[in-house]
Formats: C-alpha cells, sequence, structure tokens
C-alpha cells in the first residue's frame, strides 16, 4: 500500500499527456464537443476519447448576516427537473474577470450585490466528459440592485424563484437527497465547514485559479503538446 502524501502535497495537479490529434466533432450552440488522440506516455498506447469542451463556468453562494443562503429555482431541461441552485454563469466572455462574472450573474439572477467576496470552492463538475471548471464565490455584504439596473430574464432564467434558507437547513436538503444541483451542494457543505473558524481558511477572491483552461495552454482542446 502506497503512503499517504503529506498535507502540503495532497492536491491536484495538472498533468497534460502527449496530444496527437484534436478536431472538432461538433459545434454546438453553447459549447463544442471535441475528440482527441493522446498517450499517458512517451511512446504509449494512443487512446481517444470524446468531451465537451467548456468555457468554464462561476458560481455564487451569497450569505447574509443571519447565516443565511440564497437559493434559485430553476428549470433544467436535461435533467427534466425543477432544481434548487445557487446564481452561476459561463465564463464566455473572453478575458473577463472571474469575480466580475460571478457579480453579474448574483445582479442577474438574484438582484443582488455584495461587498465582500472569497473564494468558496474550485470544481471540475463532470472531468471524464468536460472540461467544465468552476470556481464557486462566498458573496457577503448583501445589498440590491436598484431597480433602472434590474436585468430582464428569459427563457428559463424567466420562470427564476428566489428563497432565502438557513444553513443548516439546507446542509440537511443535501444529506437527505432533496437537493441535487453539483454546484449548490458543493457550496452548501464547503461553508458549513468553513463557518467552523469564522471563514479564516478562505483564499482571496483573487486568488490563481491555474485550473481554469484561459490560465494554461496544453489542455483541453487547442493543446500545444501535439505531434
Amino acid at each position: 500500500m502506497s503512503e499517504t502524501p503529506a498535507a502540503d502535497r495532497f492536491s491536484d495537479e495538472q498533468s497534460p499527456r502527449r496530444l496527437h490529434r484534436s478536431a472538432v466533432i461538433h459545434r454546438g450552440y453553447v459549447w463544442d464537443v471535441v475528440e482527441e488522440t493522446f498517450s499517458l506516455n512517451e511512446g504509449g498506447e494512443e487512446i481517444t476519447r470524446e468531451y465537451i469542451d467548456h468555457p468554464g463556468a462561476v458560481a455564487v453562494l451569497a450569505m447574509d448576516e443571519q447565516d443565511r443562503i440564497l437559493l434559485i429555482r430553476q428549470y433544467r431541461h436535461p435533467a427534466r427537473m425543477v432544481l434548487w441552485e445557487i446564481p452561476a454563469g459561463l465564463l464566455d466572455e473572453p478575458g473577463e474577470d472571474f469575480v466580475e462574472a460571478a457579480a453579474r450573474e448574483l445582479a442577474e439572477e438574484a438582484d443582488l450585490t455584495a461587498g465582500e467576496w472569497n473564494v468558496l470552492a474550485d470544481l471540475f463538475l463532470s472531468p471524464g466528459s468536460s472540461s467544465e471548471a468552476l470556481r464557486i464565490y462566498l458573496a457577503r455584504g448583501i445589498g440590491s440592485v436598484p431597480e433602472a439596473d434590474l436585468h430582464t430574464r428569459t427563457h428559463e432564467e424567466a420562470e427564476i424563484e428566489l428563497l432565502w434558507v438557513p444553513l443548516d437547513e439546507a446542509v440537511a436538503a443535501v444529506l437527505e437527497g432533496r437537493m441535487h444541483s453539483p454546484s449548490a451542494a458543493a457550496a452548501v457543505l464547503a461553508v458549513h465547514a468553513a463557518r467552523a473558524d469564522g471563514y479564516a481558511r478562505l483564499r482571496p477572491a483573487d486568488a490563481p485559479w491555474p485550473e481554469h483552461p484561459s490560465q494554461h495552454g496544453t489542455w483541453p482542446h487547442g493543446a500545444v503538446l501535439r505531434d
């Protein structure tokens, strides 16, 4: 049995492999499907995989002074369900600042502003089938968007319902299988853990995010390591 890594070494890490071929096999309205052939080591077997080439996303867990968190109720067609989620959106504007994107989503989907931001968690939501990298922020110091600046929500967003929920009730909803959004579940459990030490270990809002594809040039589609 291998040894458990030391605490300062227990971390996911980037590991680009030899990329032989890369091609977009489907161009979609929001994201593309890519087929790539790579080897795990020099001279190794060639392996082909298809995945969704995703621009990444940000999500926001808004918390008020009473330790309530904001959930939004929204229809998700692939799941055929209405889910309790947290405000989130794609990083589909090249070069957009991550925190500014999160603030935009909070304003557009919840009509809220925030004066204090921290990184809560960084995730790959489905790393076996998608390159989607997600950063979740904790937003506090909550205020309202001025009426003149309110966003007009359309399509599925037009049905959004807002609900402030005590954090402990949200934790129970996750553990009892009543809430299924991965970003919301991860955010709820992360902020519950972070509350134990007064949020002292949370990273600043501008903490590096090297896992997002815009921060490196080796993976996914468009990689520089290729034959």
